[in-house]
């Protein structure tokens, strides 16, 4: 959603932030390449800092005041999970082998 507003929530400051993520996910316009499936998919950064799923929207307000109404202005950002394939878990779980070594004269 590059530049675009999402939406206005209204939503208590006692609910966590991972309750806000799947509201967002709920709501998220289906026509769009990329869609959050869960929480961890979405990234919530405010005041420069991403937000952490288990803080509540009144610990993660900005401490330079109030803002008109409540508002908060959140940036939203979303890195779908990537899973790996079969082969992909069998490289990562053989030892890696690094091509130098290193010698003690």
């Amino acid at each position: 959603m590059m530049g675009r507003t999402l939406g206005r929530f209204g939503i208590s400051s006692s609910s966590t932030v991972g309750m806000l993520k799947e509201r967002i996910i709920s709501e998220w316009p289906k026509d769009k390449k990329i869609i959050p499936k869960v929480a961890n998919d979405v990234k919530l950064i405010n005041a420069g800092k991403i937000l952490e799923n288990n803080k509540t929207i009144a610990q993660c307000k900005p401490t330079f005041g109030e803002l008109p109404a409540g508002v908060i202005t959140m940036h939203v950002v979303v890195q779908p999970s990537v899973t790996k394939t079969k082969s992909e878990k069998k490289i990562d779980e053989l030892p890696k082998k690094t091509p130098c070594s290193c010698s003690i004269l």
